[in-house]
């Protein structure tokens, strides 16, 4: 019942702070989804420090793993939004930007997580 209650916390902390990001980054004059690139890019980075910390110290306490790990970055991510909005792009015909987004949340969200595997080294 507590991890229960520790997902639900850490995702309504994190679903609060990705609809204030989608609030502040709108679609720019290429119509560019930047609140979901953000967020997804941002809780790749939070995981990789999550995964990085555990590997360097051997372990992080269960609480806290399921507030950030299912909790805060299940809720702060999104893939369905990310889904959405590349077919959105593609059915407005906007193949390249769809290329573009695809391509650049997959890779640059891979390079987040392996950046937040090396952070934790300067940070622990």
């Amino acid at each position: 019942m507590k991890q229960l209650l520790l997902v639900f916390l850490g995702g309504g902390i994190g679903s609060a702070l990705r609809f204030l990001i989608g609030k502040q980054f709108t679609f720019d004059s290429f119509h560019f989804p930047w609140a979901t690139f953000i967020v997804n890019l941002v809780g790749s980075f939070i995981i990789g420090i999550v995964f990085g910390y555990m590997l360097v110290k051997g372990k992080i306490a269960n609480d806290l793993f399921v507030f950030l790990v299912a909790g805060f970055c299940g809720g702060f991510t999104t893939y369905s939004a990310f889904a959405h909005e590349s077919i959105s792009l593609l059915k407005a015909g906007q193949t390249q930007l769809f290329l573009t987004y695809v391509l650049s949340s997959i890779f640059i969200g891979f390079f987040c997580v392996w950046l937040g595997y090396m952070a934790t080294d300067l940070l622990f």
